[in-house]
């Protein structure tokens, strides 16, 4: 199931990518966050043309590391069945510790500004061109959210460049051209290479740009755990009993990314909302983005044996997996698709409530991913609720036509009073 980019960006499309870019042989410190004592970089193949397609060599694997066994968390592998609290529950327990996190380092007054003590000749000139990368692949495959982050300080921006292309990455091993060939154990690897990077040891290019990003950001590495135990859920399992389970997996896939993007995009200086409070509405966009790309591409996930639905809820309109695979449309599919959508337009009210907290120049992405996203479940019912052979899509004009909907709206400075994210 593609996951989305949720806070900042628009979907994750599967198509495949090509591989034959130079990758980096070698891009290791011993200590990013400052690139001191750095190891020789070793660079083949070349860089296109400017406005030609950016090839990308993403899922190399090969970590020097030895793979990791599953990351022990409240909200994590096999803890899953035997946790009694509710995945919701679960979930907030993650977010109240980024939030803790995030206000630890700003009540400290940690600067977002990390400045190397001792520079190689080129080390700066080889990060610059890391984060260009990850600008140039926003840029083919995420064209309004890279628009949006234009209008983003240099230093957030390349920031949130270099998240995009990590969960896009982390998103090809079970959705891209080669996801046939991936195992738990290649998992493992690619969670032992997150750590690598968060030590301050990248294995390439753009694990040098991510390595840089945590260094400067009050970025945790849980979200990224958690993101990569997403993908592990895609390989073990195919269906999802209630919407407690499906829940998790949209936090994993989705939400996870919206607690790795607030700390670099930022709270607005006059917001007084509480952080748990705007972590919770990224959390928010992140389930609605997540839930309306499972109703979009029902009949899609349908065709690759999968059903992103809660089974009880099915049951309870009187429907089965075999009305799935059938693909027909009628009244019981109507009836069940109109409570879905309506459950997921409450995550997008939630989801609202938070964007105007932010630091002004990070809200118009935020607000177009959310606009566009909410037309999708427009376009579903315009369908007549067929997902099984016809695919919801907001047409070029309605997007142009939200864009400057979305800029207005991020014009709006936090509220004063009288709103709920407002600290008691």
């Amino acid at each position: 199931m593609p996951m989305t980019f949720s806070w900042v960006a628009t979907t994750l499309n599967t198509e495949t990518i090509p591989t034959n870019l130079g990758f980096v042989d070698s891009f290791r410190f011993k200590d990013s966050s400052r690139f001191v004592l750095g190891e020789r970089l070793r660079v083949f193949g070349h860089r296109t043309k400017k406005g030609r397609s950016q090839k990308v060599s993403w899922c190399s694997i090969s970590s020097p590391s030895s793979a990791s066994s599953l990351i022990t968390s409240p909200v994590t592998g096999e803890e899953e069945a035997a946790a009694p609290v509710s995945s919701e529950q679960r979930v907030n327990s993650v977010v109240l510790k980024q939030a803790a996190l995030v206000s630890e380092r700003l009540r400290s007054k940690a600067t977002l500004e990390v400045k190397p003590d001792i520079v190689i000749p080129g080390t700066l000139s080889l990060l610059s061109d890391a984060y260009d990368r990850c600008g140039e692949v926003c840029a083919e495959y995420a064209k309004t959210f890279y628009l949006g982050t234009l209008l983003m300080t240099p230093e957030r921006r390349r920031a949130i460049w270099a998240i995009y292309v990590w969960c896009r990455r982390t998103d090809e091993l079970v959705d891209g051209p080669n996801a046939s060939h991936i195992t738990p154990t290649a998992l493992d690897r690619w969670e032992s290479r997150l750590e690598e990077l968060f030590q301050g040891r990248p294995f390439d290019m753009y694990d040098a740009a991510l390595s840089d990003t945590v260094a400067k950001f009050p970025v945790d590495i849980q979200p990224f755990k958690d993101m990569i135990e997403g993908m592990r859920m895609d390989l073990r399992k195919s269906q999802y009993k209630n919407f407690d389970e499906l829940y998790l997996y949209c936090y994993y896939v989705a939400g996870t990314v919206g607690l790795m993007s607030v700390p670099v995009m930022g709270i607005a200086p006059d917001s007084q909302a509480t952080t748990e409070s705007v972590y919770n509405a990224a959390l928010a966009l992140g389930i609605a983005n997540q839930l309306t790309n499972i109703l979009r591409d029902v009949g899609e996930d349908a065709r690759r044996g999968r059903i992103y639905l809660p089974q009880d809820e099915l049951a309870h309109a009187g429907l089965s997996d075999d009305d799935i695979f059938a693909g027909k449309v009628t009244d019981k599919w109507r009836f069940f698709m109109k409570n879905q959508i309506r459950r997921a337009r409450m995550f997008f009210d939630q989801a609202e409530k938070g964007v105007t907290e932010l630091n002004a120049a990070s809200r118009w992405p935020v607000w177009a991913s959310l606009l566009l996203y909410r037309q999708i479940l427009d376009e579903i019912e315009a369908n007549d609720y067929n997902n099984f052979t016809r695919r919801a899509y907001v047409s070029k004009v309605k997007k142009l036509a939200s864009l400057p909907i979305a800029y207005t709206k991020s014009l709006i400075a936090p509220a004063r009073a009288s709103s709920p994210l407002i600290k008691a």
